[in-house]
């Protein structure tokens, strides 16, 4: 499970930010905590702010720490990997909008508990980026049973020795021979099968992200089948049901393999028609799955990642959850990571929205509500609602109508909102 995510001078994030799953010591919906390896965590986070405000960019930097770990390996390589450079290789972009911050390296970190074996280790992993270049990159561990003694794994940092406990010999000669001014590491570390780095990516490949604010995205993610869709009725029944959970109007499913349009192509494409029940008879009539609503192609989309994270744990990080969803399909989804019987996994949820509906004391904890606002100077800040207090120093208590009073500017993250006038037509001196 994912403890804190911190990040710097990353988009409209000038300064350092946390986004902390860490329960504080508030005593409402008790039943949300997890308790694992000594630790109090929380399994979602809503994330609210203003158009432009930046939160989007909170997503981002999750984004973009998870591709760096993955791909990094391939950055900076020989000949052909040059190419893959070129192709793959995305510049991370800090703060433009300060003469010093522009010049500054970039600075990701996460903090988690590895369950996968049942030992409740906990790493804290993180690395710097300036340009093109890993400035700086650590990682350290402690065991469940240790308070606060972290261990270094390894720590490597621009112009000195690389540190590195508990490797054999081989492998710190295999890391320092390869290992090149782009790559990561653990990224290169797992390339070359090397257990510990490879358990690091991993936790990071276990997790999954998507912006259902990106068009194309949605488009592709809309057209991407469940594993095993296609030849096991077991799955597509299983879909069915979950359709169900909000639309009962969607019965079965046809697939049909289309044949390749030359020989040499070994690709395979499918039609996939959805079943519905016919007015008055026990008949169904079917019309192409793509010609359903954009709520029901949203939820399609959503299936194979929810499915997967529910069963396997991990994080689950969407911007825009709400687009194109009921507000009361949104509150069921959030439900489901909430439930014990469900979410069996500990999996974890963390969402943009601007969805007021969910900004609601009677679904979630106050430190499972984040906003981001963004100040006079440009600056986006992220602050949850257990932590935000008043001019007057006032924090927010758990009766208050938190919809109401975030609506009317109480707790920031809202736009400033001015008359539309230029829309009439008019000139400014009204001729």
């Amino acid at each position: 499970m994912l403890i804190q995510f911190n990040f710097k001078n990353f988009k409209s994030f000038r300064d350092e930010v946390s986004l902390d799953l860490s329960a504080t010591k508030i005593t409402e919906h008790e039943d949300h905590v997890v308790d694992i390896a000594n630790d109090k965590l929380l399994k979602v986070a809503a994330i609210y702010g203003a158009n432009a405000s930046g939160k989007s960019n909170v997503y981002d930097a999750f984004d973009y720490m998870s591709y760096y770990v993955a791909e990094s390996f391939k950055f900076g390589d020989e000949e052909e990997g040059r190419r893959k450079k070129r192709a793959d290789y995305m510049k991370v972009t800090p703060f433009l909008f300060d003469d010093n911050s522009r010049n500054e390296e970039t600075t990701f970190e996460v903090f988690y508990v590895d369950n996968s074996e049942n030992t409740g280790k906990v790493y804290q992993y993180g690395f710097s980026l300036k340009e093109d270049e890993v400035v700086e990159e650590w990682l350290y561990s402690k065991a469940k049973t240790a308070r606060n003694n972290y261990r270094t794994v390894f720590y490597r940092k621009k112009g000195e020795e690389l540190e590195m406990n508990g490797f054999s010999k081989n492998h710190v000669e295999n890391i320092k021979v390869s290992l090149n001014k782009e790559s990561l590491i653990v990224s290169l570390g797992a390339k070359l099968r090397v257990a510990k780095l490879k358990k690091v990516r991993d936790w990071f490949l276990n997790n999954d992200t998507i912006d259902f604010g990106d068009p194309a995205e949605n488009f592709f993610r809309s057209r991407v089948l469940p594993d095993g869709f296609v030849d096991r009725k077991e799955v597509q029944e299983n879909v069915v049901k979950y359709f169900g959970s909000f639309d009962e109007s969607i019965q079965d499913f046809e697939v049909e393999e289309l044949p390749p349009e030359d020989e040499k192509d070994t690709s395979k494409s499918f039609v996939i028609d959805a079943l519905h029940k016919k007015v008055g008879s026990q008949e169904l009539a079917s019309i192409p799955l793509k010609q359903e609503s954009s709520g029901t192609l949203k939820m399609f989309a959503l299936y194979p990642s929810l499915k997967d994270v529910l069963d396997n744990g991990g994080t689950l990080f969407i911007d825009e959850l709400n687009a194109r969803l009921h507000p009361l399909l949104v509150r069921n989804i959030i439900l489901t990571f909430l439930s014990p019987e469900i979410n069996t996994q500990n999996a974890q949820l963390i969402f943009t929205t601007h969805d007021i509906w969910q900004f609601s004391n009677e679904l979630l904890r106050r430190d499972e509500i984040w906003m981001v606002n963004k100040n006079g100077d440009g600056v986006s800040e992220l602050y949850s609602l257990a932590e935000f207090k008043d001019e007057d120093g006032n924090k927010v208590r758990r009766d208050e109508a938190l919809a109401k009073n975030y609506l009317t500017g109480n707790y920031g993250a809202i736009p400033a909102l001015k008359p539309m006038k230029m829309l009439t037509g008019r000139t400014a001196d009204g001729e």
